[in-house]
């Protein structure tokens, strides 16, 4: 099987859970594409007894269908028409219980809340299975796995019911770094540079399974070409198949995507209400937490505030890309990227793309500043101007621990960044209106983060303390 790129983390704990001398149960969440499955069939390859993977919007006659199936395939012998889960369960323990007395065993459970199908009692029945027989059971393991991850958190990991605190282990898997990204693509034998993998990242992020339709010999601007403005490119018809498959109410999802793809600043919770027409209540906190657990949204605590002051973030990469570029394009086929980059969209959207890289990098940046060790804490900050002033957007703020902060300018370029005596001056005013606004007393660090440096540094001496390229952001 293909080796595994990145996921250290993962893989270490995976193997503590085989190692375990009781019987466990993992809920591996994350959104789709992002390599769950992958993961798990990699890991537990030899330990591996039976596997089965909901199918999207089926029915429960199907879904028992593929039970059979899978479990006719799993045995060797044909399996008849399955009438009930309570049913299905019990044969999968007649086939389980003679195999793990020996020795240690997995189940997956692949996309088990699309199994769950309305009124089928599938849930019921999995909690029997779990409770009665499978919990006493000390060589196995069961895995289930969703891309639906507020579905797998709220009714499984969070379950008031028959699954309240079974769960054992936890795993949300996120896409790949960039330097996991680098990795995986050299494995593919895709040569290319730092500048061209960012390009990438900035467009579909850090998700294997976009990632692995790039092409040995094709330069980024071709890859973006042929997966996002070609009739058959995978990224052409993703977006609502991606949402459509999470959420059962994908339209109102789309809709605060939609909203937070034209605020590249960010949005608090009551503006996203006043922009998408929705109501105050546990409906708007629930959509907010989902889009948030499978990754596509981010909620930044401003500096000097809590959590209800919250600013909401689009996090996902291809949804910004997608709604910016690919939605009622006009360019199709090649040369549609290189169209794009002439044009001020682009401008726009290659800056808060490239912040949004750098704001999953936070480790990657620490470590670049020499304070990888040091205790720190991240935030945003804006400032509301009054009659007359000009508001203030500070791209990250890094408090650390030795009372100092390190005020983070982002700005990509495709050449080392130049600085003009009027955004000098706007530098200067950002670390005035800083510190007086919210009054701290912490010393201040002007930190340029860019993607070739700064040209003219020297021209504007003791502005800025620290500056970090893009080739720090693919350090593991």
């Amino acid at each position: 099987m293909e080796k595994i790129i990145g996921r250290e983390t993962e893989k270490a704990y995976l193997l503590e859970i085989l190692k375990s001398p009781d019987p466990e149960l993992v809920a591996v969440y994350g959104r789709r594409r992002v390599g769950k499955t992958f993961l798990i069939r990699n890991s537990f390859e030899k330990q591996l007894l039976f596997e089965i993977s909901g199918i999207h919007n089926a029915s429960l006659n199907q879904q028992l269908e593929n039970f059979s199936e899978a479990l006719s395939l799993a045995t060797g012998l044909t399996i008849a028409k399955l009438d009930s889960w309570m049913q299905a369960f019990r044969m999968l323990t007649d086939y389980l219980t003679p195999l793990v007395k020996r020795q240690q065993k997995v189940i997956f459970f692949d996309e088990f809340p699309w199994i769950h199908t309305p009124r089928s009692g599938f849930l019921q029945a999995f909690e029997h299975f779990w409770n009665t027989w499978a919990s006493r059971q000390k060589n196995l393991v069961v895995v289930i796995c969703g891309s639906a991850a507020a579905w797998m958190i709220q009714r499984v990991i969070n379950n008031r019911g028959g699954l309240h605190n079974r769960v054992t282990r936890r795993i949300r898997l996120l896409p790949f770094t960039i330097a996991e990204t680098a990795a995986f693509l050299k494995q593919r034998v895709v040569s290319l540079d730092f500048y061209q993998i960012l390009q990438l990242y900035m467009v579909m992020g850090g998700i294997p399974q976009y990632l692995k339709e790039i092409q040995a010999g094709e330069s980024a601007v071709q890859a973006i070409d042929r997966m996002c403005f070609t009739k058959d490119g995978l990224l052409q018809s993703e977006f609502k198949n991606l949402f459509y498959s999470l959420f059962d109410k994908a339209d109102e999802h789309i809709q605060v995507i939609r909203a937070l793809a034209k605020n590249g600043a960010g949005m608090t919770r009551n503006e996203i209400i006043a922009n998408c027409s929705l109501k105050s209540g546990g409906g708007t906190t629930q959509l907010l937490e989902e889009l948030t657990e499978s990754g596509f949204i981010v909620p930044h605590i401003p500096f000097d505030r809590t959590a209800k002051d919250s600013i909401f973030k689009l996090s996902d990469e291809y949804s910004y890309f997608y709604l910016k570029f690919i939605e009622n394009s006009k360019f199709q086929g090649a040369g549609s990227w290189i169209r794009f980059s002439a044009g001020a969209s682009w401008k726009s959207w290659s800056g808060f793309a490239f912040e949004r890289v750098c704001m999953k990098h936070i480790v990657q940046l620490k470590k670049a500043l020499g304070i990888a060790g040091m205790h720190t804490e991240t935030s945003v900050w804006r400032y509301r101007p009054r009659s007359g002033e000009q508001g203030i957007q500070i791209d990250l703020l890094i408090d650390r621990g030795d009372r100092c902060i390190n005020v983070c300018e982002i700005k990509f370029s495709i050449s080392p960044y130049e600085i003009n005596k009027t955004y000098a001056k706007e530098l200067e005013m950002k670390i005035d209106v800083l510190r007086s606004e919210t009054g701290t007393r912490k010393t201040l660090f002007l930190t340029l983060i860019t993607t070739f440096g700064v040209k003219n540094r020297k021209s504007y001496p003791g502005l800025i303390q620290s500056e970090i390229t893009m080739d720090k952001l693919f350090v593991d």
